[in-house]
């Protein structure tokens, strides 16, 4: 099953989607459509793999799946992470923008 065909069965059964955990087998297996923003703040450079602040907005069908660390959390921080489902595009894209300023 599609991701946005299971946002799309949860949202009939009247679920609040926009803040769902996804099932581990849908959040693996499937690449997004699109990824229409993404920003990191990585002062370490790219050879750091610790944590740092990002947005992204992914999109899969016509669900926005924006996602991230809050800026806030600071720098190799795994708190203030964040999610949300919707159909909105420009929600989606002030939602990611706000937490990465």
């Amino acid at each position: 099953m599609r991701l946005s065909d299971w946002l799309d069965k949860k949202e009939a059964e009247k679920v609040d989607v926009s803040q769902i955990a996804l099932p581990t087998d849908l959040s693996y297996d499937e690449v997004p459509d699109e990824t229409i923003f993404f920003k990191e703040i990585n002062p370490c450079g790219f050879l750091c793999n610790e944590n740092h602040p990002f947005s992204k907005v992914e999109l899969f069908g016509h669900w926005y799946y924006c996602r991230g660390q809050d800026k806030k959390a600071g720098i190799h921080s795994s708190e203030m992470k964040w999610r949300l489902f919707t159909k909105d595009k420009d929600l989606a894209l002030q939602t990611a923008k706000a937490h990465i300023e």
